[in-house]
């Protein structure tokens, strides 16, 4: 079957790679940039069909950000997080929908889901109250997805904890200016967020606890893309996004080595040593895109056969998509300190692609520890971690 969409980002391929240094010199993508991802239709992939969306196959939806992500890596950073958010709010209360969607289809969310936030409860709703960090593209989003604990009459979160999702137009939270300034993926614009006193309706929340067991999915009544596991759907945007920056790294550096020849005289191509490390990182690249597409197709086709996927495979489908992610960066790194002084000189490429792929693996979403903790620990049919060694799993 043809990826419309990914045919489209490839007719504007040359033009998405030259807003690359705009995106990085402005800290956000520029106007530009943001309309070619608008028009690839890439946002609308994971969107439902009620409201103009494409309903994709998630493999679909990964390969896009990736060809994105290779040509730039803040606009596919943007593609891969910003695209995530309309699959979420399939789940929500049709009023919500129809209030982003309902004058323009094209209308963007951004995030972040850390909660940083508390929802008071009053009468119809919430006041809500907070400080996030990282809502990347948001200059391009017109609402918000933020995480938030429920909280009592004082506004101080319960205990035990109980996490939401919070949806918001842009009239109620700043974008705090000059708040990103960062080493990599400079472009994606991933400013601070305040929230001061707004009023949430009732309809507008989400309990995390009902996306995370898929029962959002089911008393929505939605279909196969829905019942995805939200901790393999919403990391695949992220994760795809890295691997798209590592393959754009290999390609800027094989474009590089061509004609170069080293200190000694020799020239790249004569190098036996150089192409050993070149083949071995495209395989490692190219292992870790085969890896993450597997894995959420494996997930998608256990959704389609109406199964339920149990804790242990979602905590091995983290384990994968995690290590994917490290395995592409530590690729890029092998090319990477290969391409010589001049590699690193800010009119080559390569070193860009380089800092956006260390930016992308400090998310959180990448951090190994309590996921390859919890998957050893059900492959060792040992009780898996309770609380914070489950998030995200």
């Amino acid at each position: 079957m043809t990826n419309q969409v990914l045919d489209n980002v490839m007719e504007s391929a040359e033009q998405i790679a030259a807003l690359g240094p705009a995106n990085e010199e402005l800290g956000r993508l520029d106007d530009a940039a943001a309309k070619l991802v608008r028009e690839s239709g890439v946002i609308r992939m994971l969107q439902p069909k009620t409201h103009g969306g494409l309903e994709s196959h998630p493999r679909e939806f990964a390969e896009t950000v990736m060809k994105i992500a290779s040509l730039d890596g803040s606009s596919g950073w943007v593609a891969g997080i910003v695209g995530v958010h309309p699959w979420e709010l399939a789940m929500m209360d049709s009023r919500v929908q129809e209030e982003v969607w309902g004058q323009d289809q094209d209308t963007w969310l951004a995030s972040p889901y850390a909660p940083m936030g508390v929802l008071r409860p009053v009468d119809g709703g919430y006041v809500f109250n907070g400080h996030w960090q990282f809502s990347s593209g948001t200059d391009h989003c017109d609402w918000i997805f933020l995480g938030a604990w429920l909280g009592d009459e004082a506004g101080e979160a319960l205990t035990p904890p109980q996490m939401y999702h919070v949806v918001l137009p842009r009239s109620d939270y700043e974008i705090v200016e000059g708040s990103w300034d960062v080493v990599g993926l400079k472009g994606t614009g991933s400013k601070d967020i305040i929230v001061k006193d707004a009023f949430i309706p009732d309809y507008r929340v989400l309990a995390y606890d009902k996306l995370a067991d898929g029962s959002a999915a089911i008393e929505a009544g939605l279909g196969t893309l829905y019942r995805v596991p939200f901790s393999q759907a919403f990391p695949l945007g992220i994760t795809s996004a890295v691997i798209g920056i590592a393959e754009g790294a290999l390609a800027h550096h094989l474009a590089y080595q061509k004609g170069r020849t080293s200190v000694t005289g020799t020239k790249i191509k004569d190098d036996p040593y150089s192409l050993y490390a070149v083949s071995e990182a495209a395989a490692e690249i190219s292992a870790s895109r085969t890896a993450l597409i597997e894995n959420i197709s494996r997930f998608h086709d256990q959704a389609e056969a109406g199964i339920t996927a149990t804790f242990e495979e979602r905590a091995v489908g983290r384990r994968i998509q995690v290590q994917a992610a490290w395995r592409a960066v530590r690729a890029v790194d092998e090319i990477v300190s290969r391409s010589g002084g001049n590699g690193m000189r800010m009119s080559n490429p390569i070193q860009r692609f380089w800092r956006d792929a260390h930016m992308g693996m400090a998310h959180a979403i990448h951090v190994p520890g309590s996921v390859f903790h919890a998957s050893a620990l059900t492959n060792l049919d040992v009780d898996p971690p309770a609380g914070p060694m489950r998030s995200m799993i």
